[in-house]
């Protein structure tokens, strides 16, 4: 976190500084007021957990260890702006916090012994209270990769590995970077007038589902249109992407969920409307022959049991009228939309990554056109880094050859209008009305 007090500041001082975030006057506490505050009516953390933990590692100290630096001053100030996160300062015992502090500056075996339990209780229960599902409209196709609060033993234990518990702290590491910079921005008052403090307060809500730790995951943002792949905490790859067009029927969903198998040699499955809205005229213009210089054909059934039908004994201006649904799909090759791979996490509403062949659509500046699918930049880059290096490859012409990821990847499909920069926040436009659906949503709480 940026400029965090290095030393004991007063209580007085550290709640100042959380009550700068009312300064915008009205339009913040009505955001505030009506953003998730169900943090004080939850259990307390698992004291037996806390004991269990100093116990483990011999009574040690963590807060107030010789290396831990200004760690517990920077949890203060943390406990202080709470307010920054949604949630109430008040439940996380800032004045005990802060005698604790000042009683263990004497060095008293008893005093340090008490401050640690202090802190660490207050750690957990504001940790914890950050990993929740905000309920914003995520879909979590995989329930693992659901925000949920993780034991005090585990927060505890990551806390006392970390290289730098002060660093650890003041840059939120059991949260994703992305919410932590947000964070910082709310708190230290990085806007400049209210509706950029409502988008801050908006994002860093979706933000709170994103991942933390060292693992492999990707994350997708199609209001900046792009992909992104991490390790280690960090970004080591992104491309380019193309994501669902504005209409409500075609935005690409929030969506968590793990990446399983690659399809080479991929079919394209049209969905009912594009047929009726862009196929079924031209098919009516080109009759039969439209099916021979497309690739496309009329089955009774998506999937690998399907059936090929005549496509004349179809009512085509029925479709095109769309009082008759018609499944249709588009066979491998050049001109086939999913290009040659598309990148599997089975989920109900059809959505997943796949390559295209139509590159000049990754070139146009806005990048929303698909059908909610997600057009990558660089497909086979993309595979490479899936399979550590080692891309699968096709073997014959033989369509949809499924090849399962040597270990699932979590993907990340958000929404994220403000994402941090550097020091700064780019801001991005609100395509798809979610930022206005969001603060109504909170408004009405």
């Amino acid at each position: 976190m940026g400029k965090l007090a290095r030393g004991t500041s007063s209580l007085k001082t550290m709640v100042a500084a959380g009550s700068a975030l009312m300064a915008l006057g009205v339009a913040v506490p009505v955001l505030l007021a009506s953003a998730p505050v169900h943090a004080a009516q939850r259990a307390g953390p698992d004291d037996g957990q806390i004991s269990d933990f100093y116990r483990s590692r011999g009574g040690r100290p963590l807060w107030f260890a010789p290396d831990a630096g200004p760690a517990a001053p920077a949890l203060l100030q943390l406990l202080a702006t709470s307010q920054a996160d949604h949630l109430n300062p008040r439940r996380y015992n800032i004045r005990g916090v802060e005698r604790a502090i000042g009683d263990a500056r004497s060095g008293n075996p008893a005093a340090v012994q008490r401050a640690e339990q202090t802190l660490s209780a207050a750690f957990v229960a504001y940790a914890q209270d950050l990993k929740h599902d905000p309920a914003v409209g995520v879909i979590y196709v995989d329930q693992e990769l659901k925000p949920t609060p993780p034991t005090a033993m585990e927060l505890l234990t990551a806390a006392s590995r970390a290289s730098s518990l002060s660093d650890y702290v003041q840059q939120m590491r059991w949260m994703n970077p992305i919410y932590a910079k947000l964070r910082q921005a709310l708190a230290s008052r990085v806007y400049s007038n209210p509706a950029q403090y409502r988008l801050l307060s908006l994002n860093l809500e979706r933000a709170r589902v994103l991942p933390s730790g060292n693992g492999r995951f990707v994350i997708v943002n199609p209001p900046a249109a792009r992909l992104y792949m991490y390790e280690n905490g960090q970004v080591v790859d992104s491309m380019r992407v193309v994501a669902g067009r504005t209409d409500p029927i075609a935005q690409t969903p929030m969506m968590n969920a793990f990446i399983r198998y690659v399809a080479l040699n991929p079919y394209w499955n049209s969905p009912p409307d594009i047929t009726s809205r862009k196929l079924a005229p031209t098919i009516l213009k080109e009759g039969r022959a439209y099916f021979t210089k497309r690739g496309y054909d009329v089955v009774d059934q998506f999937g690998p049991n399907a059936h090929v039908l005549d496509p004349m004994s179809v009512d085509w201006h029925a479709v095109a009228a769309g009082r008759v649904q018609v499944k249709l799909r588009q066979r491998p090759g050049p001109a086939n939309s999913m290009g040659k791979m598309k990148f599997m996490f089975p989920n109900e509403q059809g959505i997943w990554l796949h390559d295209t062949p139509e590159r000049e659509k990754i070139e146009d500046a806005g990048r929303l056109e698909s059908n909610g699918c997600v057009r990558l930049e660089d497909a086979p880059r993309f595979a490479r880094w899936l399979f550590n290096g080692q891309p699968p490859r096709t073997q014959g012409a033989r369509p949809e050859q499924k090849v399962n990821l040597p270990t699932p990847v979590p993907l990340y499909i958000t929404y994220l209008t403000a994402v941090p920069s550097g020091t700064s926040i780019v801001y991005f436009d609100d395509f798809y009305g979610k930022d206005r659906a969001q603060e109504r949503q909170f408004a009405s709480r």
